[in-house]
């Protein structure tokens, strides 16, 4: 029987259903992500794959998991297995939330 922090996991919308052809940002502060790192993550690099070579995606998580470089860095180094990214810590937005940009090449 799955737990009521797994149905959320499952019943979030996708940060997006297509491959972007241009730069765009994908909203991570919603309030269940502000509850679930995990679901941070695995957007961020869903977000990422979504995005087509030559852009970036500006990746705002929630302020309740603190500056990204702590958690999420990491994580979408693993992620991209050698696919080439750069990243860039953009600013603390006024509601508390972080912005990281991150190139796809």
């Amino acid at each position: 029987m799955a737990s009521e922090h797994e149905r959320a996991h499952e019943e979030s919308e996708p940060v997006t259903d297509r491959v972007h052809e241009n730069s765009w940002s994908a909203n991570l502060e919603k309030p269940t992500h502000a509850e679930d790192r995990d679901l941070v993550l695995e957007q961020a690099v869903d977000a990422v794959e979504h995005t087509a070579p030559g852009h970036h995606v500006n990746l705002v998580t929630h302020g309740n998991h603190g500056h990204p470089e702590g958690y999420l860095y990491d994580e979408l180094e693993a992620a991209t297995d050698g696919e080439e990214l750069e990243w860039e810590y953009i600013d603390q937005c006024g509601c508390g939330g972080h912005v990281t940009r991150v190139h796809v090449r």
